[in-house]
């Protein structure tokens, strides 16, 4: 008897349920509040792992500078109950409120950053001058502040000029004279990992307003042009932009940090040597509850629990772009994308540094990474990337529709509960 026939039915019964579960998948894709949840299933997650990666990685530096290995872990603490708040106000306001703020934020954050110019305010931390100090512990640094006001002015300005963005001179000006000032006044800071993101958002939102694309060919020589000419004006800088692909060349000197992050991502192997159990948070790996805390993910939580941050980050992007994609509103599309660009090119900088696939520079992984002045704006951007999440099409049906109904179930169980008191 002949088998082609079984072995056809086979591979058709194979074909329709992937067709199947491929047509399940995209249901539940175009659900209208699929966006919404998922970015705020992500952000918790993201934020519970910062904290218990902040408190695996900063205990021990804790420990010796503090006398309790909670006391970094705490101050992070504060700053996520701090954050969270802010994040759900923001959440709620609708989107004209929100443009409200775009011209008042950017000059406040112009201002803070001109603050670190002056001699007693600005603070100089690891050779950049980006910090600004109120007195006593509290320390901000105003171009973590400066990227969600460059992102939310950008993207007010460009939605009431949306008709106009053919033209270049209204692409160009004056969002590119404003948004270079801020960039190189961070620069002047010699805050170069900062200025990247800024220059990466810039592009970011001139892609989404579909600028040539001979713009960002002249914009990458720029970029190129600029980042070889701070990096000979420092010697530091110089040791690690020629040492990143090989810092064990350098190993007692500028590659000792980024020599111990690969020490740790390798000594984590697949599974890691188990949460609190890392050995270069003992001194050996600077910075490791802030620009290196990935390289204390690897080694602790292993490869797998690397995957696992990097696809969170994944459908974070995927769901900022997809609000961007969905959006009826401008401003919604702009700001959206912005947001989207400065939390994914953070990430792909740190995740890059920490590798050896680009030179240290200093930069904090989002939500995960020790840091108030990081941690404050990222949270209050996804609360708005969760406000956003409301102008996609149906989705402010489907949360009435939901309320509704938890209200009927609380009115359900108030009337049993009665019956049964009967």
């Amino acid at each position: 008897m002949s088998t082609t026939a079984p072995r056809r039915e086979t591979r058709q019964r194979g074909s329709d349920e992937s067709a199947g579960w491929f047509a399940a998948w995209r249901r539940l894709l175009d659900r209208p509040l699929t966006s919404y949840q998922l970015v705020l299933g992500v952000s918790a997650l993201l934020l519970a792992l910062g904290l218990v990666m902040v408190l695996s990685a900063s205990s021990v530096l804790s420990y010796k500078a503090y006398g309790s290995s909670y006391f970094i872990f705490g101050k992070q603490a504060i700053w996520v109950l701090i954050a969270l708040p802010c994040a759900y106000v923001v959440s709620r306001l609708p989107v004209n409120g929100v443009r409200l703020f775009a011209y008042p934020l950017l000059f406040f954050a112009i201002v803070l950053i001109g603050l670190t110019y002056v001699p007693g305010l600005g603070v100089e931390v690891n050779g950049n001058r980006n910090w600004l100090s109120f007195g006593g512990p509290l320390q901000v640094q105003p171009s973590e502040i400066a990227k969600l006001a460059l992102v939310i002015w950008v993207a007010d300005l460009y939605a009431r000029k949306e008709k106009l963005l053919g033209d270049w001179k209204h692409l160009l000006i004056p969002m590119l004279p404003v948004t270079l000032l801020v960039t190189l006044m961070v620069v002047g800071q010699r805050d170069l990992g900062t200025a990247l993101v800024m220059f990466a958002v810039i592009l970011g939102m001139l892609w989404v307003a579909n600028a040539p694309m001979r713009l960002f060919g002249g914009a990458f020589l720029a970029l190129g042009g600029l980042v070889a000419f701070l990096a000979a004006a420092d010697e530091g800088r110089v040791r690690r932009l020629s040492g990143f692909m090989d810092p064990f060349s350098d190993y007692s000197d500028g590659g000792w940090q980024a020599a111990h992050g690969l020490m740790g991502l390798a000594s984590g192997q697949f599974w890691g040597v188990g949460l609190g159990a890392s050995r270069q948070k003992w001194g050996t790996l600077p910075e490791a509850h802030t620009d290196f805390i990935f390289a204390v993910i690897g080694e602790e939580l292993g490869l797998a629990g690397t995957l696992v941050v990097l696809a969170l980050f994944v459908v974070l992007a995927y769901a900022g772009l997809r609000i961007a994609q969905r959006s009826r509103d401008p401003f919604v599309r702009f700001a959206a994308a912005g947001i989207t660009v400065w939390l994914l090119s953070q990430t792909v900088i740190n995740i890059g540094m920490v590798l050896g696939f680009l030179p240290v520079i200093g930069i904090p992984l989002p939500l995960i990474s020790y840091g108030g002045s990081a941690l404050l704006p990222t949270v209050i951007a996804l609360g708005l990337l969760v406000s956003f999440a409301r102008t996609e099409p149906g989705a402010q049906a489907a949360l009435k529709a939901q309320k509704d109904r938890r209200v009927r179930m609380r009115r359900m169980g108030r009337e049993r509960a009665v019956r049964r008191g009967k």
